[in-house]
């Protein structure tokens, strides 16, 4: 459980840097691939993240997450990262 904890924290920790880097005071989602043997089922990967997720800026963004069911596959062990949106606040003067 505490490594299951570990992984999800680190994960988000990733997301609001990325979000803070690029100037974003939300993130609207996020989407991750799971490797067959890691110790998550979707679900279980959901509760670990809107747990950790909370109170920050990652807080209620709207999760995809893609299961993989093959074993061999060489990242089979990892929780991988694919894709971040942002959301940016317009710049004043900004028209666009």
């Amino acid at each position: 459980m505490m490594h299951e904890t570990g992984i999800v924290r680190n994960l988000v920790a990733h997301i609001v840097r990325a979000a803070q880097d690029n100037g974003a005071n939300r993130v609207g989602a996020v989407h991750i691939w799971i490797g067959a043997l890691t110790p998550f089922s979707p679900e279980h990967f959901r509760e670990h993240f809107e747990e950790e997720a909370r109170g920050t800026a990652v807080e209620g963004a709207t999760l995809h997450i893609e299961p993989s069911s093959d074993v061999h596959h060489a990242q089979a062990q990892d929780v991988i990262l694919q894709q971040l949106d942002l959301e940016v606040p317009a710049s004043e003067g900004d028209t666009t």
